[in-house]
């Protein structure tokens, strides 16, 4: 059987030439131009979407990768697919893992290094919780296996290791993997098989953690001039107002006027708490407009209702990552702006420490109730940190949240203070 693979030398198309190497079947590479080869009529007619690679066969043309490895596996004897409906089930779900939860975050982590996309502080952060998350489910599923199905290599270490094969080599240094031994033994024993080895070669892993350059400003786009609309008639500008029931007495829902009922809200729990004296808005005005140390923290002690009320601290679980300015202050811009639900029943302090290429964020919250709350639990950022509750009954405690508001002094660790955000 005549076999051709149209594709680049990157990890999706290894991994195609790995399965065959483990089926035993041959596959022609011929030289194949990316950025101009897939756009001609005739690779068109391969594959309708121009993506690489192709796998061309005496009975047509196949695309997407993990399609072509299955076909490539189910064509050699060795059993790569499973030897029952249950093992190939259980492969088939460690192919579909692989692309949601490696590929996905991994290429917004790696695509800004190669230059494929722009960069994104923000969504490169946020990939890098997505793969550490990925790592420790992998790294406690390998606990007691030697691989993912049965007790021989399959299709699903095949697929797995290759996608993350471009982040072992890049972004995952020795201490981003170092807590994930599991895992990091099983990689290593795919990647050294003599089928592995015979497309990959050596595989180096990587020493120091590679990042994108910085995203350049764009410039603001020229303002159009647009035609002013004609003025309308008063009656005609004015919009549909919803006609409101009495569901003060009746209990019915609010209809608009056309008729259809309009979601109810869910009441938020924070909100059936009993009255505070703590006033969260006005603590907010002082914190803004008066002196901090002489005038708002003396307030706010006065003021403070630790039973309505808490106060948590979180640091960040990854510092190490943490090396430039720029990025870390787009980290804590993009939290900020998620937490717009958290308003009502939150304010907070959000610490930069140290200096280029050392630093480190803490946070300090005040919280609506005696636990975090969902408006906050429900943002990704917050699975960023570590949390624990203020012990207010704490001299040092107490003073560790002064420092938080005031923006200087030790942090009771003797943190130096870079920058500060507050969320209000």
């Amino acid at each position: 059987m005549s076999l051709k693979l149209f594709g680049d030398k990157g990890p999706i198309t290894s991994r195609i030439l790995i399965v065959a190497k483990y089926s035993g079947v041959n596959i022609e590479t011929p030289k194949f131009d990316v950025s101009v080869d897939n756009k001609s009529a005739e690779f068109l007619n391969k594959s309708p979407s121009g993506k690489i690679p192709v796998l061309e066969t005496s009975e047509g043309s196949l695309f997407e990768a993990n399609a072509i490895s299955r076909y490539v596996a189910r064509l050699g004897k060795y059993p790569l697919c499973g030897n029952t409906p249950f093992e190939t089930a259980q492969i088939d779900q460690w192919i579909d893992f692989a692309a949601s939860d490696i590929e996905l975050p991994g290429n917004v982590w790696v695509y800004p290094i190669l230059g494929y996309i722009p960069n994104n502080a923000t969504a490169t952060q946020k990939a890098k919780g997505d793969i550490r998350k990925t790592l420790e489910m992998l790294n406690k599923f390998l606990g007691n296996r030697t691989y993912l199905v049965g007790n021989k290599l399959s299709l699903a270490d095949i697929v797995v290791a290759t996608a993350l094969l471009p982040l072992y080599q890049r972004v995952l240094d020795v201490g981003f993997r170092k807590p994930f031994i599991n895992a990091n033994r099983w990689f290593n024993t795919c990647i050294n098989q003599p089928e592995f080895l015979a497309v990959l070669g050596e595989v180096k892993l990587c020493e120091k953690m590679e990042a994108a350059p910085a995203a350049a400003e764009s410039a603001a786009p020229a303002r159009e001039e647009k035609p002013k609309p004609q003025q309308q008639p008063q009656q005609q500008q004015q919009k549909p107002k919803k006609a409101k029931k009495e569901t003060e007495d009746t209990g019915e829902e609010e209809e608009d006027i056309t008729g259809e009922k309009a979601e109810p809200k869910k009441p938020n729990p924070l909100d059936s708490l009993p009255p505070s004296k703590f006033n969260l808005e006005e603590w907010k005005r002082i914190y803004s407009n008066e002196d901090t140390r002489s005038v708002a923290i003396p307030w706010f002690w006065e003021n403070f209702d630790k039973e309505g009320f808490s106060v948590w601290f979180g640091d960040y679980k990854y510092k190490g990552e943490l090396n430039k300015l720029m990025n870390t202050l787009n980290l804590l811009g993009g939290f900020i702006q998620r937490l717009d639900k958290l308003r009502k029943y939150g304010f907070g302090s959000l610490v930069i420490f140290g200096e280029e290429p050392n630093l480190d964020v803490g946070i300090c919250f005040i919280f609506r109730g005696q636990s975090i709350p969902q408006e906050m639990t429900e943002c990704d950022d917050s699975i960023l940190y570590d949390w624990r509750k203020a012990d207010l009954s704490s001299q040092s405690e107490k003073e560790l949240i002064n420092d938080f508001w005031a923006w200087d002094g030790k942090f009771n660790l003797g943190r130096s203070f870079n920058q500060g955000k507050a969320f209000k």
